[in-house]
């Protein structure tokens, strides 16, 4: 498994007017939580799409428990627990005020700039496998 955890603070314009953020933000803060995860662990995203890969979501799920407000601290947990193959699974938890929000996976396959899906860079799987045989990886 290898993990981040991202802090950013609620903006006004993610929330409607009474201070509570919008759903769907929840979403875009786990790409932010994904993206991030990739970057602190050497496999920044704008690196596979300059070599031609991306990675569409195929799924993406949320549970809501809790409201964010406006002005909050979020931080944004983001799990891998399994090496990815053609498809990546990504888990999250969003958490403010000591309190669990909510929680979310996305799945994503690896596909080339024509749409087809791919293995993942040589490089990629060659980090990941580096990160999950270190002490606590997966």
């Amino acid at each position: 498994m290898i993990e981040c955890r991202t802090e950013l603070r609620v903006r006004y314009a993610e929330t409607d007017m009474m201070g509570v953020v919008y759903h769907a933000n929840f979403l875009a803060w786990f790409e932010v939580g994904r993206t991030e995860l990739l970057r602190q662990h050497g496999l920044p995203y704008r690196t596979l799409e300059d070599g031609g890969y991306r990675l569409p979501v195929l799924e993406a799920q949320a549970k809501y428990l809790r409201p964010a407000l406006y002005d909050d601290m979020v931080v944004i947990t983001t799990r891998l627990l399994d090496k990815p193959t053609v498809r990546i699974r990504l888990d999250y938890e969003v958490h403010a005020r000591g309190q669990l929000l909510a929680t979310g996976s996305t799945t994503h396959a690896f596909i080339n700039a024509q749409g087809e899906p791919v293995k993942p860079p040589a490089a990629f799987s060659v980090r990941m496998n580096e990160l999950f045989a270190a002490p606590g990886g997966g």
